[in-house]
């Protein structure tokens, strides 16, 4: 039985966090649909201390942002979006449309179209998170869709330029420095200078995503997320120290974020706690992080690594580091999860930032049912169904009325009846099911 060595913070004390978010968003949005952009400059300059005339960045705000930054970190950015590009192509050549004779006569078939619009939000007040850009725009791209905007918020009184630099090189249609609620609401809903999305995709705080959730009908949205997760799994073939730097280097995500070790070494356990306590003496971002390891950080003990897959899917984290003597046994057997980083050599901030696999993955157990942006979530499967023989209209009537009227939908049986009199020249009583 799996054993706790520590516990996160208890589950009502998150719900009740999350009951106030709730209520913040709902009436923030409301706001937004009522007074459109004023309300949205309200919320900037109240949140982000930010106000002008019209959000939207243009080209010469854009090659300012660019000329800020080195040719080393424009060759970086391009190296890691060449990544995700690559990969996301990879993705997109595996969706195939579909027409097949199903019956003679009878043709179906599938096409995978993409959204026309998407709004692409890139966290970025406290850290400019630059990579959110390559994620999600450059995964729009290649699937396809026509108009891309961005929203990431001011950085230290502006538009940060790694983030902007990421955006325009991606591809972006429409790039605004706009944050929080204001900027998944405006892209959402519309304003008079923002017109709306068809869909929203990419992370954020606890605001942005119970934005997004409360949204999500009105658009589409790429997943429901909260705040970044990371399980590691480990065995005694790793040390401490990494299995430590590879919880921290999540946990400083956020205050919030929680940080997870599976092992089957109570000795690894403990060395890994200890390392913890000797990393947050030295980490910059120990205020954050130590605050995640104390609230959301947990150690569990397992007797075995079939034990260990069993408590993997049902925490069911979005991130999970599997370090130990056969990976590939947790990748055959895993079904919960956002991503996998199989053995010591790979890790979460590889795929966060420049491997080339999507890092916007699902949080909250939602991995029980969802994985994470791809190009898939750009697209709409769409069927369409052709009849082209007499014969075939005739013969699927006859099972169409017969299933109508067993239903009582008359006006549907009616529908197949009229096809099977001209197409099967049969007399088919109004009202009655084809023989």
């Amino acid at each position: 039985m799996a054993e706790y060595l520590k516990r996160g913070r208890d589950a009502a004390l998150r719900a009740e966090d999350a009951a106030r978010v709730r209520a913040t968003v709902e009436e923030i949005l409301a706001d937004i649909e009522k007074r459109g952009d004023a309300a949205v400059r309200e919320l900037s300059t109240k949140f982000d201390g930010w106000d002008r005339g019209d959000y939207r960045l243009t080209e010469e705000e854009i090659r300012s942002c660019l000329g800020q930054l080195s040719k080393r970190d424009i060759d970086d950015i391009k190296f890691a979006q060449e990544q995700v590009h690559n990969f996301a192509g990879h993705q997109r050549e595996s969706m195939h449309d579909v027409e097949v004779e199903t019956l003679p006569g009878v043709v179906l078939g599938h096409k995978n179209l993409p959204v026309n619009s998407a709004g692409c939000y890139v966290p970025g007040g406290k850290y400019p998170l630059l990579a959110s850009a390559h994620m999600s725009v450059i995964t729009a791209k290649v699937a396809g869709v026509s108009r891309i905007v961005t929203c990431a918020p001011p950085y230290k009184g502006g538009p940060a330029p790694a983030i902007v630099a990421a955006q325009h090189l991606a591809g972006a249609d429409e790039i605004y420095c706009l944050g929080g609620i204001q900027a998944v609401g405006a892209m959402a809903i519309g304003t008079a200078s923002i017109a709306p999305v068809d869909m929203l995709v990419g992370p954020g705080n606890a605001f942005v995503a119970e934005a997004k959730r409360q949204l999500f009908g009105r658009v589409g949205i790429d997943l429901f997320a909260g705040p970044t997760e990371t399980l590691v799994i480990a065995d005694d073939t790793v040390d401490g120290e990494l299995c430590a730097t590879d919880l921290l280097g999540q946990a400083e995500h956020g205050p919030n974020s929680p940080a997870i070790l599976l092992t089957t070494s109570h000795k690894l356990a403990q060395d890994t706690m200890s390392e913890i306590g000797r990393l947050l003496r030295i980490l910059p971002t120990a205020d954050v992080a130590s605050k995640a390891w104390e609230e959301y950080g947990e150690v569990i003990v397992c007797e075995s690594d079939q034990e260990m897959v069993a408590e993997a899917d049902r925490i069911a984290s979005e991130h999970v580091q599997v370090m130990t003597r056969d990976p590939d046994y947790f990748l055959n057997r895993m079904t919960n999860y956002g991503a996998l980083f199989l053995g010591p050599r790979t890790n979460v901030a590889y795929g966060d930032k420049v491997i080339g696999t999507n890092h916007t993955l699902p949080t909250l157990k939602a991995a029980r049912y969802t994985g994470g942006l791809w190009v898939g979530k750009f697209m709409k499967t769409v069927t369409f169904q052709r009849v082209t023989t007499d014969a075939a209209s005739a013969m699927i009537g006859g099972y169409c009325s017969r299933l109508c009227m067993l239903e009582g939908f008359v006006g549907h049986a009616e529908q197949a009846n009229v096809r099977v009199r001209r197409y099967g020249g049969r007399n088919v009583p109004y009202g009655e099911a084809a023989e």
